[in-house]
């Protein structure tokens, strides 16, 4: 009898155990590491708050880096490669990232170069993770139950979200280290829960090309797939401008007067609207007029940054930032399942690596954006600034790529496909 739910496949669960303990380490890990910067560049080295948000910028640059150089070779090697190893040695450099920083900080040695340094580091074995552990899912459960799998998937990653950056926040009130120690033996799990799933070989590589033009393909077929191209790039640069996380231990700390413990729950509250939001899409996977609503929720995660950015109450802070992650998490499922079911899998690894890596570009370039334009506007400035932004980049996408508006379902139409193989039907 063939599982109507990816929660009934063992090694589904054990992929699900796997993905929620590395991310609830690396999130914990995250938010303490932009506080801890944020805390010794005003403490220590005693910037004023615009010098000091601008080091939010650089952690962000210092992360984004490796990923930029690396993704090419990730994606690759996520496809040449068994793809459950690969996940098992990144979350074991992660987990000595975590070693290192709780040990630096037991012995008050921290610096902003050490800082970014073991940012740089945590930022190698992230470019590893994502491909390798994108690329898993699809193996293990029927081609029928992988939009239930990316959901459920996506859940795990949100529900990490939320609690990750609470904890590491509580933890590190309750002491300094204990953020990083409990990212060490959450590393751990997610190695141990990785060992028991079926070995996970992707398809030979076709050809004899050599590995840099395989891993140029990557890139080829997401510039040739033009509604993967928008969606991708709609995703990069209305976060890039738009993202509102890389502020939040400013706001924490000298806007919103609320310490570690609301830096956490501050944090949370995009993951606990995404969580939400990926637990319907669960139940109810999204079906009808993907396009055109992932495009209005690009424009709400513009809206709610700018409420987030005025708003001087905690709880309507937190209510803003909860809409934004749901927003932003149905933009996340929908390319996310386009880029999973519209990829052969002997390229998943390189094409999961280009979606990777244009999330990590928002992400981490995205810090920096909000570092530089902090140190110009202020930081409420650049959240209200980045806020509007983001609406302006989904009315422009929705002429430039006219496939995202007219996008019905995830079944590709003519249009959808890369440009290759419409040349190949027949007329």
């Amino acid at each position: 009898m063939q599982p109507t739910s990816p929660l009934a496949i063992l090694d589904f669960q054990l992929f699900w155990v796997a993905r929620f303990c590395a991310v609830l380490a690396t999130m914990g890990m995250v938010v303490i590491i932009g506080y801890q910067v944020y805390d010794v560049a005003r403490a220590d080295y005693g910037m004023p708050i615009r010098e000091a948000a601008f080091m939010l910028g650089l952690l962000g640059l210092v992360q984004f880096v490796p990923l930029a150089i690396l993704t090419p070779v990730a994606g690759w090697t996520a496809d040449r490669f068994e793809r459950r190893t690969v996940a098992r040695l990144a979350n074991a450099v992660d987990m000595t990232v975590a070693l290192a920083l709780g040990w630096f900080t037991y012995a008050d040695a921290l610096s902003l170069p050490l800082l970014f340094t073991l940012a740089a580091l945590h930022g190698v074995a992230r470019v590893f993770t994502g491909p390798s552990m994108s690329a898993i899912a699809p193996n293990i459960v029927p081609p029928e139950l992988l939009p239930k799998a990316i959901a459920l998937s996506s859940i795990a990653w949100q529900s990490a979200s939320v609690a990750g950056p609470a904890l590491g926040g509580f933890l590190y009130a309750a002491g300094a280290p204990l953020p990083y120690w409990a990212a060490t033996a959450l590393m751990g799990v997610a190695i141990l829960a990785l060992t028991p799933i079926r070995r996970v070989v992707p398809p030979p590589m076709q050809g004899s090309a050599h590995p840099i033009r395989q891993m140029i393909d990557g890139l080829s077929y997401v510039r040739n797939h033009r509604f993967l191209l928008g969606a991708i790039t709609l995703d990069l640069f209305a976060v890039l401008l738009g993202g509102a996380t890389a502020m939040l231990p400013v706001f924490a700390r000298d806007i919103l007067n609320v310490g570690t413990e609301g830096l956490g729950l501050l944090r949370a509250a995009p993951a606990v609207g995404a969580a939400l939001v990926a637990g319907v899409f669960a139940v109810r996977p999204l079906k009808h007029n993907v396009g055109v609503k992932m495009l209005l929720a690009v424009a709400a995660f513009g809206l709610m940054t700018i409420v987030f950015g005025f708003s001087r109450s905690l709880p309507l802070s937190m209510a803003a930032l909860a809409l934004l992650g749901a927003a932003d998490m149905l933009s996340v499922y929908v390319r996310s399942s386009l880029v999973q079911l519209h990829t052969p899998d002997m390229m998943r690894g390189r094409v999961s690596a280009v979606s990777g890596l244009a999330i990590s570009a928002s992400n981490e370039l995205g810090e920096l954006q909000s570092g530089v334009a902090a140190a110009l506007l202020g930081p409420v400035g650049a959240v209200v600034f980045g806020g509007g932004a983001a609406i302006v980049i989904a009315g422009l996408w929705s002429q430039l790529f006219p496939e995202l508006r007219r996008a019905r379902t995830f079944d590709p139409s003519p249009e959808m496909l890369p440009q290759a193989l419409q040349e190949e039907k027949p007329a």
